[in-house]
């Protein structure tokens, strides 16, 4: 491993379909990006197995750690007491300088608790948050915070804007992210007490801030950076989620209906699968945990192999485009 190489660090048991996808998509990851390097943690020989369907990669290595975090545990006691669990172990290695990134699909609480149990925040953030890329009509948009912080004061939303238009800016290449408050309606002195409050708080700041923007605006376009607090970010992420697979279900239900629908879908089939394309959780590739001393990129608890690769490119990018040091440097 060079000295200036990107080491991506990957909990290889963590999902619904790891091992078997998490290597699979690391793989993918690996020989796609020579140049980088991969470590996956987890039980070294089930790891090992897996790895060895794959054909040589020079630049992918196995680090033992033989202990599982469970989905269903509680985040807290699980990174506690599981010191040598795949997940824990991936997040300890970007503490101790081996790494510039880990990825997991496992218990979202726990890699979030594993993350800042082992890199800490930065230093003037008061509490990380997850930033989560979504489509619109005009290209794409960071959504913070997704889950992160179900209880919110005012004052962190002006840090939820400042690190999701960093993300915005250096990942996205979008130049002075305008950064919308997602509210019940358009006016300044529409909301709660808490969005109020937000409001002034955003209009202060640093940030491009440009208004509130109601929920149905949000694809439009109106906004690079949309912040709310992690209990409505994560609804509304769940809502979004849910709609779009519904609509893809009942336009694959009525398209085998009839033989006139059939022809038409071949005639439509490139531009569906485009638009299904944009809006698959898989190709955004994970959440950002946005705030952390470090890297941390959490993945869907179903990701397929698909999913993991595209986790592992927002990983690189996020590390290339330096997105923690000029969150430092923001929140100075």
């Amino acid at each position: 491993m060079s000295k200036n190489e990107v080491t991506i660090i990957i909990d290889g048991m963590g999902g619904d379909f790891a091992p078997v996808e998490t290597v699979k998509g690391v793989a993918a990851s690996a020989a796609k990006n020579p140049g980088t390097h991969f470590i996956i943690t987890g039980p070294q020989v089930a790891i090992a197995a897996e790895l060895s369907t794959h054909g040589n990669l020079d630049n992918v290595e196995i680090v033992d750690a033989p202990d599982v975090v469970d989905m269903g545990e509680e985040p807290g006691r699980a990174v506690r007491s599981k010191p040598n669990s795949s997940l824990v172990t991936a997040a300890r290695l970007v503490k101790e300088g081996r790494g510039d990134a880990f990825i997991s699909a496992g218990n979202t609480g726990a890699a979030m608790a594993a993350a800042l149990l082992n890199c800490g925040r930065v230093a003037g953030i008061k509490r990380p948050a997850i930033g989560v890329i979504l489509p619109s009509a005009t290209g794409r948009f960071v959504l913070v915070d997704a889950g992160a912080n179900a209880d919110c004061k005012p004052e962190y939303i002006p840090q939820f804007a400042l690190m999701g238009s960093v993300y915005a800016e250096q990942v996205l290449e979008i130049d002075r992210p305008r950064v919308g408050l997602l509210n019940i309606g358009g006016e300044p002195g529409k909301g709660s007490t808490f969005t109020k409050e937000a409001y002034k708080l955003l209009e202060e700041s640093d940030v491009n801030f440009a208004g509130n923007v109601e929920g149905r605006e949000v694809f439009e376009g109106q906004a690079d950076v949309v912040v709310t607090d992690g209990f409505t970010g994560n609804v509304f992420l769940k809502v979004v989620e849910g709609v779009g697979k519904m609509l893809f279900d009942s336009l694959k239900e009525n398209i085998a209906k009839g033989v006139t629908t059939k022809a038409g879908a071949l005639l439509l089939k490139p531009a569906l699968a485009e638009i299904r394309r944009r809006n698959d959780p898989e190709e955004t590739g994970g959440a950002v945990l946005l705030g952390i001393d470090g890297v941390a990129i959490i993945a869907h608890g179903r990701s397929s192999a698909t999913a993991i690769a595209n986790a592992a490119r927002v990983a690189i990018s996020s590390v290339e485009h330096d997105v923690v040091g000029r969150i430092k440097r923001g929140a100075a």
